[in-house]
């Protein structure tokens, strides 16, 4: 099977659907399909290096929208060599783009929301939902409508995207994304970062790695650790991720406020050996998020049998719970103390079986592989039942 996958724009440092359409393109590839992506605007040449299949870059691209003429045209030259093409997020011209070219070609596509419509975003950027809410009207709802189907990553996601905008019509399956077992070796990653943060060494650590963004739950996450922290001075909360939004000074002021400052290490973007250096120091990971569809980072700890102690915001919370590889509670400051102790109140037996459980939900429901084959069995029966519905 022939796929290609369309994203906006490959820069590795915006996270989210961009390493979800890396990870989905390189397991399908792995299982055998023939992958390609096309990236809206013109990656940089160090990105490459992280996409093991072909890519394909349309240039220069026009405001935050990112619209390029030349999306139209590459796709009447190229959409016959396709079997089914796969259009990750909305909101930017991709969506809308590919939706009016396709509409009335043989190839089919699809799309992949990646949380996109989290009804969460209308409460935090009241104005900026305003200008959705016109946009959805005019073009948006329509790359929905047109879609082979609406590929949603679980049951949470899907119901709350009904909730959102009017009107709504889509044909929606729920494919999990997936993630690849941890590469390296361990011992040597684990080394990598206590060189690089030497204050870490010894420390039980608490790890948070995403983008340092309002909605990752930052500020409770710093004030539960201050709440929890005087109980042992081993415990280090380390924030991993870049600052998107310019918020580490205001984090920094509360940490100093709550008396925490010096026992937090700040990272910035982590890559490679050191990244999972991260994940195979800490003793627990934690994201008190706001609205998170899947969380990448959360499935990456599960594959280091990490614990993950979250919010019941991420969308993939209930099958965390059932599995027994982590702990969930609302969305606020007592629900993030209240993970915070649970898991501190744990006995080593008890925690081994936590971390052996996290394993477990990783291969069972998480791994890469299984995950991409299971994307191709749903394309490869459209293919054949292409009015399946």
């Amino acid at each position: 099977m022939k796929v290609l996958h369309v994203v906006n724009n490959l820069n590795p440092r915006l996270g989210g659907s961009v390493e979800a359409a890396r990870l989905m393109a390189s397991g399908m590839a792995e299982r055998g399909a023939q992958v390609e992506v096309l990236s809206l605007a013109e990656p940089q040449r160090t990105w490459l290096d992280h996409w093991p299949v072909p890519v394909h870059g349309l240039g220069s691209t026009h405001t935050s929208y990112l619209y390029t003429p030349r999306l139209g045209a590459w796709l009447g030259e190229n959409a016959s060599r396709f079997d089914a093409v796969i259009v990750h997020g909305i909101w930017r011209y991709a969506s809308a783009g590919v939706a009016r070219v396709l509409r009335t070609h043989t190839t089919p596509f699809y799309l992949y929301i990646h949380g996109m419509l989290d009804p969460w975003f209308a409460s935090a950027y009241f104005w900026k939902h305003r200008k959705k809410v016109l946009f959805w009207k005019a073009l948006e709802h329509r790359s929905l409508r047109d879609a082979r189907a609406v590929l949603f990553t679980s049951q949470d996601e899907m119901e709350l995207a009904e909730k959102n905008f009017r009107p709504y019509r889509c044909r929606g399956k729920i494919i999990a994304l997936g993630a690849a077992p941890p590469p390296g070796d361990p011992r040597k990653q684990r080394e990598a970062f206590a060189q690089r943060y030497p204050e870490t060494a010894g420390s039980r650590v608490i790890l948070s790695l995403g983008r340092i963004h309002r909605k990752k739950g930052c500020d409770l996450l710093i004030q539960a650790f201050a709440d929890i922290a005087r109980g042992d001075p081993r415990l280090r909360l380390v924030l991993a991720g870049a600052d998107d939004e310019a918020w580490k000074p205001a984090l920094i002021r509360l940490s100093q406020q709550a008396g925490v400052d010096n026992r937090i290490t700040w990272t910035g973007h982590l890559e490679g050996d050191v990244k999972w250096g991260a994940f195979h120091a800490a003793e627990v990971f934690a994201l008190p998020s706001h609205s998170e569809n899947y969380g990448i980072s959360v499935v990456e700890a599960l594959s280091c049998g990490l614990p993950v102690l979250i919010s019941d915001k991420v969308n993939i919370w209930r099958e965390i719970v059932d599995d027994g590889a982590g702990l969930a509670a609302a969305d606020d400051l007592p629900g993030t103390v209240a993970t915070l102790r649970e898991w501190l109140g744990l006995d080593p037996t008890e925690f081994q079986v936590m971390r052996n459980r996290a394993h477990h939900c990783f291969h069972q429901r998480f791994e890469l592989r299984g995950c991409a084959q299971r994307l191709l069995d749903f394309l490869m029966a459209e293919a054949i039942l292409p009015s399946a519905s």
